[in-house]
């Protein structure tokens, strides 16, 4: 069985408090449970990670070799870390960067992502199920590996 990490960085801890009208009602742990859902729907298993810290994630993603895939959700690092960037770089699996929000018709300092060169695909802008599509996605990702 395929084995996926979610990543979410700064805030994402905050889900369904912070900011409803640009990341909805929906709780972090509501989000887990929508997503191993999902997951077991296609066959992978699900594992979670937040840190508001940018040395714990990165710590994560580069014990990230257990797994087949991962997703990630920098937050506010997307627009600031390339030490992020640069653990994502290194690690060999398929990787995914998401946002809850288009990150494009937002703030001009959130227009520029230092991750997105990292990774292989970017789902963003539609709300809480851009989680749920970049599971999807590895149905495709693995089967070209």
């Amino acid at each position: 069985m395929k084995k996926v990490l979610v990543v979410n960085g700064p805030n994402l801890n905050l889900l369904g408090k912070r900011e409803r009208e640009v990341y909805g009602s929906t709780t972090l742990k509501e989000l887990e449970k929508i997503c191993t859902h999902e997951s077991k729907k296609l066959d992978f298993k699900v594992f979670f990670f937040q840190s508001n810290s940018e040395a714990e994630i990165i710590d994560k993603i580069q014990e990230c070799n257990q797994f087949d895939g991962l997703i990630v959700n920098a937050g506010a690092f997307t627009h600031t870390s390339i030490a992020i960037h640069d653990a994502l770089k290194i690690l060999k699996i398929p990787k995914i960067e998401i946002h809850i929000s288009n990150i494009y018709s937002r703030e001009e300092f959130r227009k520029k992502s230092f991750i997105s060169p990292a990774v292989h695909g970017i789902i963003a802008g539609f709300g809480i199920d851009v989680y749920i599509m970049a599971l999807r996605s590895f149905k495709y990702l693995f089967k070209n590996e």
